[in-house]
């Protein structure tokens, strides 16, 4: 047979397409975030907050 080399593992091309679509919905769902929650920009805060004990 000459055609096994245009065999397709379709297993492995769904693989693809899930792994594409979960990517596309953590970049939504990350943008989401940015826009409701945005983090500052400015400098970093290097002391932290001291507990009261």
């Amino acid at each position: 047979m000459s055609n096994d080399d245009k065999l397709i593992d379709f297993s492995a091309e769904r693989g693809k397409r899930i792994h594409d679509l979960h990517d596309k919905k953590l970049d939504e769902m990350r943008q989401a975030f940015e826009q409701a929650l945005p983090l500052p920009k400015g400098k970093k805060n290097s002391k932290g907050k001291s507990k009261k004990r």
